[in-house]
């Protein structure tokens, strides 16, 4: 499979739409720290699919961080070892 950031075919709603489901299994599953939640969607009926959830900082994550200029590793290493996510900058908006 291929990684494309940011997303080229997924309107607004289909992307928050994938976005909010992504936010309730990581939470139905306890998970804190980095996660990659994979999905397919169908275009025409809006049915979703979950292929796999990783609760770890993956591949995946080194290319959004890439793409995204967002530093996942080093934030989830952070939460490993015990800081919230408002307790850390956020080094491209400067706010947490």
């Amino acid at each position: 499979s291929i990684v494309v950031a940011p997303s080229q075919t997924l309107s607004d709603v289909e992307y928050q739409m994938l976005r909010d489901v992504s936010l309730k299994v990581i939470r139905a599953l306890g998970i804190e720290g980095g996660c990659n939640v994979q999905l397919a969607l169908d275009p025409h009926s809006f049915d979703y699919y979950i292929i796999e959830v990783n609760p770890r900082v993956s591949r995946s994550s080194a290319l959004a961080s890439k793409a995204t200029g967002y530093p996942i590793a080093k934030l989830a290493a952070k939460i490993a070892v015990g800081l919230t996510l408002d307790e850390m900058l956020n080094t491209i908006t400067g706010t947490s």
